[in-house]
C-alpha cells in the first residue's frame, strides 16, 4: 500500500472510530440526559404519542391519559387533582414532571427495560404502544379524611402504616390542579406554574416530604428521649432539676416550659412527666448531658440526614452534622436550634416506636402492572434499620399513651381506642406565627396507623396556636375515620 493509501485509510478508521464513540455517547452514556432536556421536541411529542399508563388509588385511575384531537395524541387527566396532587404530579408539555410522573416516567410512558418484549410484541402485532399501570399505596378513604380534616389550614398531613411503610395518605395543602398543568398549550403552562412559583403560600411544595422545612419542635422529644433510654443510663423515673427558667450556658438566652412555670410541681421532674407535660427545660439538660453526638446517632437512625424515595425523593430532615456547643444542643433537645423535619420523617419515628423500634423504607407504591395484566414489579416492605430496642419502644409506647390520656396531647383522645401521641409547638422567629405538631399511632396496643399533622403559620392563631390546640384535633379526625372503616 503506498503512503497516499494508507493515509487515506488511516483517515477513515479515524472517522469511522469517531463516529462510532459519538454515537455511543448520545445513544448510551447520554440518552438519558437528552430525552430529559426540555429542548428535545421529538422525545417530548413521542412521550404524548404513547397512551401513558394510569396510577390507580383502590383500581380506580386518578391520573389517565385520553385521545385528543392534536399533536401530542393524548391529553393526560387528573381525576380530583388537588387532592392527588402531592402523589401525581404533572407532566407539562414543557419543562420537568413531577411526582409519580417523573419518578416512574419509564414505566408509564412503557419505556421501561422490562417493557422491552411487550414493545416488539405490540410492534409485531400492530397494537398501539401503552405504558404500564401504577397501583399506589394510598387509601381514599384515608386521604379524603386527611384533605378534610386539614381544612384551611397550610400544612401536611401522612398516614402510613407502621409495619410496612406504606403510605396511606399524603396530603399537603395549599395544593394545585394538575390539570392546568397538563395542558397542550405551553405558554398557558408556562403562565400558570410561573403564577403558581409566585404565590407566597408556595402551593407547588409537596409540604409532607420537603419544601421549606420547619423545626419538630417538642416531637424531636421523642428523639431525645429514645436516645436516653437506649443509652441505659436513664429511666423514665429519672429526674431532673425543675427550675422556671433556665439560662443557657455561655449565652443570654433564657429556656422556659410552656406556660411560664415549672414542669408540674416540686424541686424536680421524672423524665416521664417531662415527656407527658411536653416541658422544655428538663429536655435541654437532659440534652446538654447526652451531647449533641448521641442525640445526632440517635436522630439518623431513626432517618434523620437521609433522603428517601417513595420512589417520589423525600427531602432529608436534618440534624446539625458539626459539633454543637451545649447551648446549641439544648435547644437541639427540644426540636428548635438548626433541626428540621419533614412530616414524613417525624412518622417515621413514631411508626418506628409503635414497630418494636424498626424503622420501614417509607413507600408509596404497591405494584406496576404490564397493559396485558401481567406484573412487572411489587414493593415489598422493606428495613431501614432497627432504631431503638423493643423494650425501650414498649417504654416509650406507655409514655406516648400518658401523654394522651392525661398530658399535653390531650385532644387526640378517642373514646374506646387508646392512642398514642406527641405534641409540638414550634417557634419561627421572634414574631413569627409557631409551627404546629402532633404525631402519634393508633391503636397503642395493636399499631395500625401512624399519622403526623404539621400546620404552618399558626393555624392562623400566631402565636397563640399551639399543637394540642390545633394539629391534635386534625389527628383525631383522621384516625377516627381510618379506624372505623
Amino acid at each position: 500500500m503506498n503512503r497516499e493509501m494508507k493515509r487515506v485509510s488511516i483517515l477513515a478508521l479515524l472517522m469511522f472510530v469517531a463516529l462510532f464513540v459519538a454515537s455511543t455517547v448520545v445513544q448510551f452514556v447520554q440518552a438519558d440526559n437528552l430525552a430529559a432536556d426540555p429542548r428535545n421536541a421529538r422525545t417530548l411529542y413521542a412521550s404524548y404519542s404513547v397512551e401513558r399508563g394510569p396510577i390507580l388509588v383502590a383500581g380506580e385511575p386518578i391520573a389517565f391519559s385520553q385521545p385528543s384531537d392534536d399533536d401530542y395524541k393524548f391529553q393526560r387527566v387528573y381525576a380530583n387533582g388537588p387532592l392527588y396532587a402531592p402523589v401525581t404530579g404533572f407532566i407539562p408539555v414543557n419543562g420537568e414532571a413531577t411526582g409519580l410522573e417523573r419518578s416512574l416516567n419509564d414505566y408509564l410512558s412503557g419505556q421501561s427495560s422490562s417493557q422491552f418484549f411487550d414493545q416488539v410484541n405490540r410492534l409485531f402485532s400492530g397494537q398501539d404502544p401503552m405504558g404500564a399501570s401504577v397501583e399506589v399505596a394510598i387509601d381514599p378513604v384515608a386521604q379524603q379524611a386527611a384533605w378534610d380534616a386539614l381544612g384551611d389550614y397550610a400544612g401536611a398531613v401522612i398516614v402510613t402504616e407502621p409495619a410496612t411503610g406504606r403510605i396511606i395518605a399524603m396530603v399537603t395543602k395549599p395544593t394545585y390542579d394538575p390539570n392546568s398543568l397538563a395542558v397542550h398549550d405551553g405558554e398557558q403552562v408556562q403562565a400558570t406554574y410561573q403564577a403558581l412559583l409566585d404565590d407566597p403560600m408556595d402551593p407547588l411544595f409537596n409540604r409532607a416530604t420537603g419544601g421549606d422545612m420547619n423545626p419538630p419542635g417538642s416531637t424531636f422529644k421523642l428523639v431525645v428521649v429514645a436516645a436516653a433510654l437506649e443509652s441505659g443510663r436513664y429511666t423514665p423515673e429519672s429526674t431532673f432539676p425543675n427550675p422556671a427558667s433556665l439560662t443557657l450556658p455561655g449565652t443570654d438566652a433564657v429556656v422556659r416550659n410552656s406556660g411560664g412555670g415549672t414542669c408540674g410541681g416540686g424541686a424536680t421532674v421524672t423524665l416521664a412527666d417531662a415527656l407527658r407535660l411536653s416541658c422544655n427545660i428538663p429536655m435541654a439538660e437532659l440534652g446538654m448531658e447526652l451531647g449533641d453526638q448521641a442525640i445526632r446517632e440517635q436522630a439518623e437512625k431513626f432517618g434523620f440526614n437521609t433522603a428517601f424515595e417513595t420512589p417520589n425523593l423525600a427531602e432529608p430532615s436534618t440534624y446539625p452534622k458539626g459539633a454543637l456547643d451545649d447551648a446549641q444542643t439544648a435547644l437541639t433537645a427540644f426540636g428548635q436550634g438548626d433541626v428540621r423535619a419533614t412530616p414524613l420523617q417525624i412518622a417515621m419515628v413514631s411508626a418506628a416506636i409503635a414497630n418494636g423500634g424498626i424503622v420501614m423504607n417509607p413507600n408509596l407504591v404497591d405494584q406496576i402492572t404490564a397493559p396485558d395484566f401481567s406484573p412487572l414489579q411489587q414493593f415489598e416492605p422493606s428495613q431501614f434499620g432497627r432504631a431503638i430496642s423493643e423494650e425501650t419502644a414498649k417504654t416509650m409506647v406507655q409514655m406516648m399513651v400518658n401523654g394522651v390520656e392525661n398530658g399535653a396531647a390531650s385532644n387526640a383522645r378517642i373514646d374506646g381506642v387508646s392512642v398514642a401521641g406527641k405534641t409540638g409547638t414550634a417557634e419561627n422567629g421572634e414574631e413569627d406565627p409557631y409551627t404546629l405538631w402532633f404525631t402519634g399511632f393508633a391503636p397503642a396496643d395493636d399499631p395500625q396507623y401512624a399519622i403526623t399533622v404539621l400546620v404552618e403559620d399558626g393555624g392562623g392563631l400566631g402565636q397563640e396556636g399551639y399543637g394540642n390546640l390545633i394539629a391534635a384535633p386534625v389527628a383525631k379526625q383522621v384516625l377516627e375515620a381510618v379506624l372505623s372503616k
